[in-house]
């Protein structure tokens, strides 16, 4: 599974998407307006035309396709939209209009966040995931029994009427056929930069434990959802920060962070003797400890393919649009070397055990990068296919090569292919 943004339409035409390696693409987004109608994100006059050529090549290879509703941007309305039911009866009526209109295959609801303030200006309401599950009931009563209804959530589930996540979530669990859990945006671009998406809280450290992909299984299954209901949603992009840490971001520091996934090492993660360079309440300039001269993070090795010194001379300074900057873009502007297994351009490629997912430095460029690679998706991968999930879901497919590198790492780690 994969998300379609409208945005991309340019440089990524829905006839460039693989349907032999995806089964389902969320086109984002539909987004709903102060009178509960439907609009576009951002995208109204090219957003239609992508969607009706996304469905039609989708369909041409027996592939379906769900139009994701709301998004970061667009959930400003969904809290009053489902507050009473002449406007649940009006959404509902918008959402069950475009799904006949554009022949499509079910409906993704990403509303950030029920009982939740989300994104500025987002209105909110403590009983916003009530309010939430009658909507649900409804659209599922609406739509043909074929169709397809999911919700994109957070690693913990929707929240109760104190703002706190509800410890059941069982009455939901009829109403939709998965629950895609955004494992990413974790840590954004910072002088202190953090993993974007954990796959676990590995050392035993981190400042948001309930943020992994480990952890948001353990809660969504505790409160009541089957795992075979569960999609894993993985990111295709990262952040790019302006610091000199060497590290990434936990509590404090483990011998284990920044070590290679090869490294045989046994010492204790929960020893807090280190402290982290990057955390300024724990680290002290004039320390050697932490100094990156005398104490650098070992560079990711794989004993197959051993680190070499990166033969270009050309110092690479990544700009990205905003701090995000997708797996391709790095490849593009010549931070990772073909192939992506090595950094280029003055990055070097280091591996974050404490959250199993890789990170790019230059210290030449003042500059660190937190994403996800073939390998970190592989092992997301995996413990999707450990716990019983239905699946995973990579926000977005343009973040990719266009030969499928993240993709095919994701159906390996799945066991879907060699």
């Amino acid at each position: 599974m994969a998300y379609y943004p409208d945005w991309v339409g340019d440089m990524y035409p829905p006839e460039k998407v693989d349907f032999s390696r995806i089964d389902w693409i969320d086109f984002a987004f539909a987004v709903p307006d102060a009178n509960c109608n439907l609009g576009w994100d951002g995208a109204e006059a090219t957003a239609p035309g992508l969607l009706q050529r996304l469905v039609a090549a989708a369909h041409a290879k027996g592939k379906k396709v769900k139009l994701s509703v709301g998004g970061w941007t667009g959930s400003k309305y969904f809290s009053p939209a489902v507050s009473n039911d002449q406007n649940r009866h009006t959404l509902v009526n918008n959402i069950v209009a475009m799904y006949k209109q554009f022949q499509l295959d079910g409906i993704d609801i990403d509303w950030e966040y029920p009982g939740q303030p989300g994104n500025d200006g987002n209105a909110v309401s403590s009983v916003d995931t009530t309010n939430f599950l009658s909507f649900l009931t409804l659209l599922r009563s609406q739509l043909p029994p074929t169709a397809r209804i999911s919700a994109a959530a957070q690693t913990v589930p929707f929240a109760g009427p104190d703002g706190q996540p509800v410890r059941d979530v069982s009455p939901f669990v009829n109403v939709l056929d998965w629950v895609l859990l955004m494992n990413y945006d974790v840590w954004g671009s910072s002088d202190m930069p953090g993993p974007n998406a954990p796959l676990s809280n590995a050392c035993h450290n981190s400042t948001q434990p309930g943020a992994s992909a480990d952890a948001a299984i353990n809660a969504w299954t505790a409160a009541g959802f089957p795992p075979q209901k569960l999609v894993l949603g993985v990111p295709s992009y990262g952040y790019v920060s302006r610091s000199a840490a060497t590290r990434l971001r936990q509590r404090r520091s483990s011998p284990l962070a920044a070590r290679s996934p090869d490294d045989p090492a046994t010492a204790d993660p929960s020893d807090p003797s280190t402290p982290d360079p990057s955390d300024p309440s724990t680290s002290d300039p004039s320390d050697p400890s932490t100094s990156d001269s005398t104490n650098p993070p070992t560079p990711n090795a794989n004993t197959s393919n051993p680190p070499t010194p990166d033969a270009d001379t050309k110092i690479v300074t990544l700009n990205p649009a905003s701090g995000q900057i997708q797996y391709r873009d790095l490849l593009a502007q010549g931070a990772l070397c073909a192939g992506g297994a090595r950094g280029c351009g003055g990055f070097t490629r280091y591996w974050d055990a404490c959250s199993s997912t890789p990170f790019l430095r230059s210290a030449r460029a003042g500059q660190v990068v937190a994403y996800d690679d073939a390998q970190s998706l592989a092992l997301k991968a995996q413990l999707a296919r450990a716990r019983g999930l239905r699946g995973v879901n990579m926000f977005d497919v343009a973040g990719d090569t266009y030969a499928g590198q993240l993709v095919d790492a994701l159906r390996r780690g799945l066991g879907l292919q060699q």
